[in-house]
């Protein structure tokens, strides 16, 4: 059981929510908050973000990426914990479980709807679900590309927070987009700090992350940039929206993000680098908590 739930990387868990919890918060501040829909999105959000976590064991571990030199967060497959053919089930489990309750999801929050918010929302579903699974398997991942950073982007971000936004209140507000591109430039925060970790690595093994195509000093500055990115964005979505002091809450994030940033610039050994990611996911989460508490106020 604990190598099924080292597998499922609990610590990634903070950061799949925060989108759900943003565009929660952000409807609950136009008055269109939904318990049911908030509880199914959550459900349906840890189904998907447990099966990249699995399929992402599977897929490094069968390409060859995570291998004996890999010292630091080992994986499941890697070390024979969980053999292939047992991931493989679990893969298709959770994809089928996910399945069951994305359609669960859209049944409450679009009843009374038309079909055609149905199948495009069924649609946007079943592309996370391969999106999930093709990062790091098939012949041809997008990850071992550098298109992660872009997908992290759209799904935790702009899919993420402006869907579930939509799930609640039936309505789009394009302004949102800026609050959704804060939680995306976080989450690839997250997935640039394991990329900068594991690049070493992922040089070895023909895997062109960012990292790799930039170098661990570019980057690091690219790290700079995200959180920054994310901030100005959070500030600007304010200074149109909310002017008010308890909009600005998120602003004590600051020197967390200002930490973690440091940290992550002056680690040299995957070891040094590795305990930023969960500060990272954590980090962000409390800046959406923040954020949204600010919207409320």
């Amino acid at each position: 059981m604990r190598s099924w739930i080292s597998a499922a990387r609990p610590r990634t868990l903070p950061l799949s929510l925060s989108c759900i919890l943003m565009g929660s918060f952000l409807a609950a501040a136009q008055g269109g908050f939904r318990w049911s829909v908030f509880g199914l999105a959550v459900l349906t959000t840890v189904l998907l973000q447990v099966l990249s976590n699995f399929a992402n064991d599977y897929g490094d571990s069968v390409s060859g990426l995570d291998n004996d030199e890999r010292k630091v967060a080992t994986r499941a497959v890697q070390t024979g914990a969980i053999t292939k053919e047992q991931m493989r089930t679990a893969i298709l489990s959770f994809s089928v479980l996910t399945l069951a309750s994305g359609l669960w999801l859209l049944y409450v929050a679009l009843e009374g709807g038309t079909g055609q918010e149905f199948w495009y929302f069924l649609g946007l579903g079943i592309l996370c679900i391969i999106a999930a699974i093709t990062y790091t398997v098939g012949k041809r991942p997008y990850g071992y590309a550098g298109l992660g950073d872009l997908s992290v982007l759209m799904f935790f971000g702009w899919v993420g927070v402006l869907g579930t936004y939509y799930l609640h209140t039936r309505s789009l507000d394009w302004s949102i987009l800026l609050p959704a591109t804060s939680c995306g430039v976080f989450a690839v925060g997250v997935l640039n700090i394991n990329n900068i970790r594991d690049l070493d690595n992922d040089r070895r093994n023909g895997k062109n992350s960012i990292p790799v195509r930039l170098g661990a000093a570019r980057a690091k500055t690219y790290h700079w940039l995200l959180l920054s990115t994310g901030l100005v964005c959070a500030a600007a979505y304010v200074i149109l929206e909310h002017p008010n002091w308890s909009s600005y809450l998120f602003l004590l994030t600051l020197p967390l993000f200002w930490k973690i940033a440091s940290g992550v610039q002056k680690g040299q050994r995957p070891e040094e680098i590795d305990p930023y990611l969960k500060r990272m996911s954590l980090s962000t989460l409390l800046f959406v908590i923040l954020f949204g508490i600010g919207q409320l106020l």
